[in-house]
């Protein structure tokens, strides 16, 4: 007897679903042997690159350039504000964006410069270059190595540490998304990556027929298809490339979808393992037809899946190992229970943006100052016992009082921020003991390496948000950093 609900199964498409997420690295390997070596311009697209965008200023700078590369290194998509590409290729490489602007020039902090940025880490600052006449004790502050009399090369400490601040962060009150969010995929902003990370993935790796596509529309993109129950089929869906590196949410409460559906109901996966047939955490969503909605899906809410069943005794999803999204139309729920919502035939959902939301605020806005801004002229300070910069404030243009008004003017702006002021900077490597207080008393070095990691963890941590410290390094390397235990221990800015 021949079943009336079989219809013909497409091989080939089969082979390039299987060939498009390298289930079998030999599918590839014979494809590119048929096509030829790849286009130097091609690459493989990493799912932090989708995500928003973080905007270094002061990126040649000796920290902000390792700010860059542990951005880089993490899978964050950076934007480095820059005055010169050409000196700034030859710092940074020819792999990071540049974008030419000016923090002490505000018509250059323009909505290009600014596009997609959810946060913002400024190392600026002036620059500061020896000339004879040294002062004897200074020595002792750089480990017994000659120093000579600082001077002010360029711009003004106020034209930089202050009002160049004042324009970035109020660039920044204009264009920064809410707080407590950060774009994973932004569709409103197209990109090759966009166009090259998701793809379809059909009933038909199961016997089905089911055909669906993903395309980038204005201002959106489109997830559309049909559904077929033939050969025991029944669901279309698109899901990404694996991100190398993972996506690191774990700061995050979960991921917020802004989509427009046609009535039916949904689903979204994530998987926390690279396998290409392992578990997925599921939630499903409805829609409502032709009307935009936000859904927002706690990370907690997340179901444990493999091959439509629930998994028992599986731990929750690990945030900080986001490997693959998927969105999903099927005709089953979970454990053969049926979609409720579900139709066979065509099917369109639109899709503006996919964010990770925390219930807390997160630091959007990183600010490296120095320890030392609120102590020229206050009462009982004896300068000969200060480092440097505080000795010779007024000598250097007023550089620590100009970097408390600078911050004074992020702390006003209402934008959620962490502002940290490191003792003197050193050239040693990092990886020791960070040394944290307030009140703006400590006194010591700390490796530029350490500012960097200590900006790019503030940034995804909702404990450093509204703080101001200081910091130096301790004499022992640190094994590990507990980062919001260390965060914890101070107090929000009143």
């Amino acid at each position: 007897m021949t079943d009336k609900n079989r219809s013909q199964w497409d091989l080939c498409r089969f082979l390039e679903t299987l060939t498009y997420f390298e289930v079998f690295p030999v599918f590839n390997w014979v494809q590119k042997l048929i096509q030829g070596r790849p286009k130097e311009n091609q690459t493989i697209p990493k799912g932090g690159r989708i995500m928003g965008v973080t905007l270094v200023a002061g990126a040649t700078g000796g920290v902000g350039k390792r700010v860059v590369q542990r951005l880089a290194a993490q899978g964050n998509k950076v934007r480095c504000l820059v005055r010169d590409i050409d000196k700034a290729r030859s710092i940074l490489g020819n792999d990071v964006d540049l974008v030419v602007g000016d923090i002490t020039k505000p018509e250059t902090l323009t909505a290009l410069v600014m596009a997609n940025v959810s946060s913002i880490i400024c190392c600026t600052s002036v620059r500061v270059q020896p000339v004879e006449g040294d002062t004897p004790d200074r020595a002792k502050y750089n480990q017994g190595v000659k120093f000579y009399q600082p001077e002010i090369v360029g711009d003004t400490p106020e034209t930089v540490e202050y009002q160049g601040v004042k324009n970035l962060v109020t660039a920044a009150a204009k264009f920064l998304p809410p707080s407590g969010e950060k774009f994973i995929f932004d569709f409103t902003q197209p990109s090759e990556e966009l166009k090259n990370i998701w793809g379809a993935l059909d009933d038909v790796v199961m016997g089905g027929v089911s055909a669906s596509n993903f395309q980038l529309i204005e201002n959106a993109a489109l997830f559309a298809g049909n559904v077929s129950t033939a050969n025991s089929g029944g669901f279309a869906s698109v899901r990404t490339k694996n991100f190398s590196p993972p996506i690191d949410l774990s700061g995050y409460t979960g991921v917020k979808l802004r989509v427009k559906g046609d009535g039916q109901r949904y689903k979204i996966f994530l998987r926390a393992e690279s396998k290409w047939d392992g578990v997925g955490y599921s939630c499903s969503f409805d829609t409502v037809a032709n009307s935009w909605i936000d859904i927002t899906i706690p990370f907690a809410d997340l179901i444990p899946v493999f091959r439509a069943k629930v998994v028992k005794d599986c731990p929750p999803i690990d945030p900080s190992e986001i490997c693959s999204l998927q969105l999903m139309l099927s005709k089953f729920e979970y454990d053969g229970a049926l979609n409720p919502k579900f139709s066979p035939g065509g099917f369109a959902l639109q899709v503006e943006s996919i964010k990770a939301y925390s219930q807390e605020s997160l630091p959007q806005f990183v600010l490296i100052s120095s320890a030392g801004v609120t102590r020229p002229g206050r009462p009982g300070i004896n300068l000969a016992e200060e480092p440097p910069a505080v000795r010779l404030n007024d000598q250097l243009g007023g550089i620590l009082t100009w970097k408390l008004k600078g911050e004074d003017s992020l702390r006003e702006s209402g934008i959620p921020y962490t502002i940290i002021r490191p003792c003197a900077l050193t050239e040693e490597a990092g990886g020791k003991e960070l040394i944290v207080e307030q009140g703006d008393n400590i006194r010591g070095k700390i490796s530029r390496e350490d500012v960097a990691e200590l900006c790019v963890k503030a940034i995804e941590e909702p404990k450093a948000c509204n703080k101001t410290f200081e910091v130096k390094a301790g004499e022992n390397n640190a094994k590990s950093i507990d980062w919001q235990q260390l965060f914890s221990q101070l107090q929000a800015d009143k």
